[in-house]
């Protein structure tokens, strides 16, 4: 013989034997209750959701951090019109935003990290032509053309249209020949000079990888360097000499010395006795033209 019982709050059944030496109240209590979770469960930190809206389109929402402030999590999206796509798009947003400081790196446009980088990390450890190079470079060739785009948003693609853009109208005011574009060495300088400014932000976990590793920079062009012939280095020195200009246009045919450190050069940089000219600095322009 056997007792069969339904327990009020479980969906199977249990069967106790029935025993002659034990009366049948006592029997179910041997009956084993299975604990039932009635607790709704929680998504995991990170873990996404993707739902399709009304617009026909699917979404896949996804906690990519929490405020420093508020403890409140702050909640992306991705948008896609297939639940695959989406659900690959959502899977590679959690993947780039693990480790990240969201909450930092949604305060940051390619401008702002640019003059943050500069006074904090580029001109206080270098030197002051190349950091006057740097400030020319983020304010007039870059910020007026992506600095408004968020730093977390901003793609190798972006980067590439700027370096062509750059080459093609870069500069301010025409050259001579009539040529708007930057050089090739210029827009190179350029890529360098953002692949160390991202390259910080990527150490700070504002962005998971640095955008210039996808962009191909400008090769540099190889120009013939024009040279001034002999039969003209006598009209030359006459036309410096006219002018009262000679030794210093002498030196720099005989030297080779740049123009910034031929007009540095100081009295005390002359050693007469032994027939020496000492170059240890240069005249550089900054870029306020002073």
């Amino acid at each position: 013989k056997a007792a069969w019982f339904r327990w009020a709050n479980d969906n199977f059944l249990i069967t106790v034997p029935h025993l002659d030496s034990f009366p049948l109240p006592f029997t179910v209590w041997f009956a084993v209750t299975k604990e039932v979770d009635t607790m709704p469960k929680r998504r995991a930190n990170g873990e996404g959701n993707i739902r399709k809206r009304k617009d026909g389109r699917w979404e896949g929402r996804y906690t990519a951090g929490y405020d420093p402030e508020s403890g409140k999590r702050i909640i992306k999206n991705v948008l896609g019109k297939t639940q695959a796509e989406v659900r690959e798009k959502l899977k590679r947003a959690l993947e780039e935003t693990n480790g990240m400081d969201v909450a930092r790196a949604d305060d940051f446009t390619v401008a702002t990290w640019l003059k943050t980088w500069y006074d904090l990390y580029a001109k206080p450890n270098v030197r002051v032509a190349t950091a006057d190079r740097y400030d020319l470079m983020i304010n007039t060739y870059t910020i007026p053309r992506i600095g408004n785009i968020k730093l977390t948003k901003l793609t190798s693609r972006d980067l590439q249209k700027l370096y062509k853009d750059l080459m093609e109208k870069g500069r301010e005011r025409k050259t001579k020949t009539g040529a708007q574009g930057l050089s090739s060495t210029t827009v190179r300088s350029v890529h360098l000079m953002l692949h160390c400014a991202f390259e910080q932000a990527v150490k700070e976990r504002l962005i998971p990888r640095n955008p210039t590793d996808d962009c191909i920079a400008p090769k540099v062009r190889k120009f013939e360097m024009k040279i001034l012939e002999p039969e003209h280095m006598k009209a030359y020195l006459d036309a410096a000499n006219v002018r009262g200009l000679l030794p210093m246009f002498y030196l720099e045919l005989v030297s080779g010395l740049r123009k910034g450190e031929l007009v540095a050069l100081l009295w005390s940089d002359l050693d007469i006795k032994n027939r020496t000219i000492s170059v240890s600095k240069q005249y550089i322009k900054n870029p306020n033209g002073e």
